[in-house]
């Protein structure tokens, strides 16, 4: 057996472990690098961490830390009830609001789990009261993160353009992320048909109620319950006060005055300055950490290590992988099937496959590299290629053995758990079934790049 193959069939046990047993795929990555490295490929310490990346670690790092910092001194918080607000009662957009909101948390940095954990909550107690379905504002929630999850500064836009810059690939960061952001928005509108949305629509106007909003005008409510148009502060205290780690979120204060104008910040350094990520968001985290200790104490703690350990270690191992000449070896014999778009669309169903059970950052760590010498042929175009990738192992995150499946499986009151289930495993396997294939023919055929 080659030292190749031998290699990949080693990441495909990491795979299988991570999925089954629940092991972060990152620490099994390091360990897989460790062991093919030094037994198989003949490399010391320095070649096996040749290809550990530095920049992205500092970019999950301090991209989390800064937001890690915004949910503790309550401002997304105080980002949600604003965004509710909107709404004034119209139970048709409060799916949408909530596809917006978690959109705009991932692109501006929130790791897609932690905005799914944010809004889903919130999302499914709206979907229980107001009798829309939990599924629709599940895959709103979920399809919504992932549809800003591909902006210049996100992780995962961070993590993809890293990639695609190290493989000295043609890139347009400005293609990749409005290539998730449709194709989300499209699936988003499907689901908002066949599930019940148009019905929404039908309802008109509902009094909105206490926790929604700061004042409630007169009317009633969906309960029933006579509405008086007095202020309610007392009311979203009491509401505050079951969650004691949650500041109340009616008001700015200096503290988020402070953290909203940092995040802002984050996008005109990085999208007008060309500013690196990482480094900017780590120093607009530490001065808020200087001038709000108290806030910020347990930040460091909240930063998103799972996946920084997750995305290292799994490019450490590819980089091993790219030391002993195996992503030459494996995209020759993608390259060798004849048919490169047949090729094109196979790499599609592999990505979206494992990442329907597996971490969807992980996949495209290794698919991407995988695809170089494929797409080094100059029959695919490279831009499209690695949108397509992207979108596929990123758009399937609603199966409930996703982390953000599971997370709006968990967050769902009021509900039959199992047949909850049952209904995101259905709309996985079809997301699965569909979504590749469709991206390919769109992003990949044209040969966009």
């Amino acid at each position: 057996m080659s030292p190749e193959l031998i290699s990949i069939l080693v990441l495909a046990v990491v795979f299988v472990i991570a999925t089954t047993r629940s092991i972060n795929m990152g620490a099994l990555a390091f360990a897989a690098a460790f062991a093919v490295g030094t037994l198989v490929a003949d490399l010391d310490a320095d070649g096996i961490f040749a290809g550990f990346p530095g920049d992205l670690f500092v970019v999950l790092v301090g991209v989390t830390y800064l937001f890690a910092i915004a949910r503790a001194n309550g401002t997304t918080d105080w980002l949600v009830h604003a965004s509710i607000r909107l709404v004034r009662g119209r139970v048709a957009l409060i799916p949408w609001v909530m596809f917006a909101l978690t959109g705009a948390l991932t692109a501006i940095g929130a790791v897609s789990p932690a905005a799914v954990a944010i809004v889903a909550p919130i999302a499914l107690s709206f979907a229980a009261r107001y009798g829309i379905s939990p599924l629709l504002m599940g895959a709103m929630v979920v399809h919504g993160a992932q549809a800003g999850g591909f902006s210049p500064i996100s992780i995962y836009g961070s993590i993809v353009n890293g990639i695609v810059e190290r493989e000295k690939l043609p890139g347009n960061e400005v293609a990749l992320f409005l290539a998730s952001l449709v194709a989300n928005l499209v699936i988003a509108a499907v689901v908002f048909v066949l599930f019940g949305g148009l019905k929404l629509w039908a309802q008109g106007a509902v009094a909105v109620t206490e926790e929604e909003d700061g004042t409630s005008g007169g009317g009633t409510s969906p309960a029933g319950t006579p509405t008086t148009g007095t202020t309610t502060t007392k009311t979203i205290t009491t509401a505050v006060a079951v969650r004691p780690e949650a500041p109340p979120s009616a008001h700015l204060t200096p503290a988020r005055t402070a953290t909203l104008l940092s995040l802002v910040a984050l996008v005109v350094a990085v999208l007008a300055f060309d500013l690196d990520a990482g480094l900017t968001a780590i120093t607009l985290a530490v001065v808020l950490s200087t001038a709000w200790p108290a806030d910020s104490r347990t930040a460091v703690g909240e930063i998103a290590w799972p996946t920084v350990l997750l995305i290292c270690g799994v490019l450490t191992y590819v980089g091993v992988l790219d030391e002993m000449g195996t992503i030459t070896w494996a995209g020759e014999g993608v390259g060798g099937i004849g048919v490169p778009l047949l090729a094109a669309v196979l790499l599609c169903y592999i990505g979206a496959l494992v990442s329907a059970f597996a971490s969807s950052v992980g996949i495209m760590g290794a698919l991407i590299p995988l695809a170089v010498p494929f797409l080094a042929q100059g029959e695919i175009g490279a831009v499209g290629m690695v949108a397509a990738l992207a979108v596929s192992a990123t758009v399937v995150d609603v199966s409930p053995f996703s982390t953000n499946g599971a997370l709006v499986l968990a967050a769902a009151p009021d509900v039959d758990r199992e047949r909850f289930f049952r209904q995101l495993m259905v709309y996985g396997g079809i997301v699965v079934a569909a979504v590749p294939a469709v991206v390919w023919l769109v992003l990949v055929v044209p040969g966009w790049g």
